[in-house]
């Protein structure tokens, strides 16, 4: 997920508010193949990701594409009012009740050293890897990725030498989307959700890639472990409701001594 909304901003500059609504709109859409097709979790997103890759397309020439100044200002207005949009629909047609994604690994665990691990976070720690293995090839060893990691650099610059930056930021937009469906997945097999879920996520999806760096999927990759380690070890050793807290105070001390984040860089002074 965050990986998704860090690439977005890497190559666009477009904060994307809707990313938890596409989130639970993919954990939506395997529900429904789950219930009703009886289609495995990992097997329906050979469905839903190309389906949410599709619907990114279209929302970057719809929405995305007409904003030429204040891109930044104006993605956080127009991807709210999608985030919106894409609740109300899914609670008109789910309701407002609260679903879960079922199957054999979901409740099954494995002991490993005496602790029980589910087989769900394994599988959806391979599944991670996969994806952002993939990610890492496309970005660095096809020329696709060669003009993204272009237009990340300097959007200009890449437009002069014959990049056609548009179409670039409508595929990467895709791909951005398509993420979110394996995120959705995910998500919806081990937490129960519902069309509100969206705003618990997306505030911990941004605290993520500020953590990490904006722009930067290496920080978006630590800093999602780092939140994930911090708050099952702050839940054990001391409190599970200080948990969040305790990120979020981290996220500041960070920002204080690096204000870039991780892994991303300061802006370089104009002259």
């Amino acid at each position: 997920m965050s990986s998704g909304l860090t690439l977005i901003f890497g190559v666009m500059e477009i904060i994307n508010i809707a990313i938890g609504a596409l989130v639970i709109l993919g954990g939506y859409l395997s529900y429904v193949l789950q219930q009703y097709w009886h289609i495995d979790l990992f097997v329906s997103l050979l469905i839903t990701m190309p389906a949410m890759f599709l619907l990114g397309l279209l929302l970057e020439w719809a929405f995305i594409r007409p904003l030429k100044r204040d891109r930044v200002m104006l993605s956080i207005l127009v991807t709210f009012a999608i985030a919106l949009i894409i609740e109300g629909v899914l609670s008109l047609i789910f309701g407002t009740d609260y679903v879960q994604l079922h199957a054999w690994y979901v409740g099954a665990s494995i002991n490993i050293g005496g602790f029980y691990l589910a087989y769900i976070y394994i599988f959806g720690f391979l599944l991670s890897v996969v994806l952002l293995t993939g990610l890492y090839l496309l970005l660095y060893h096809t020329k696709f990725g060669q003009s993204v990691r272009a237009a990340m650099q300097n959007r200009t610059a890449a437009e002069l030498i014959g990049i056609d930056v548009e179409r670039v930021s409508m595929i990467t937009f895709g791909i951005g989307i398509a993420l979110t469906a394996a995120g959705g997945m995910a998500f919806g097999a081990t937490t129960s959700f519902n069309p509100n879920s969206a705003y618990d996520l997306i505030s911990r999806l941004l605290v993520i890639i500020i953590l990490g760096g904006m722009g930067s999927l290496r920080g978006a990759l630590i800093a999602s472990l780092l939140m994930l380690v911090v708050e099952d070890v702050t839940a054990v050793v001391w409190s599970p409701v200080w948990s969040s807290t305790v990120f979020f105070i981290l996220l500041v001390v960070v920002l204080v001594v690096r204000p870039q984040g991780i892994f991303g860089q300061l802006e370089a002074r104009k002259q």
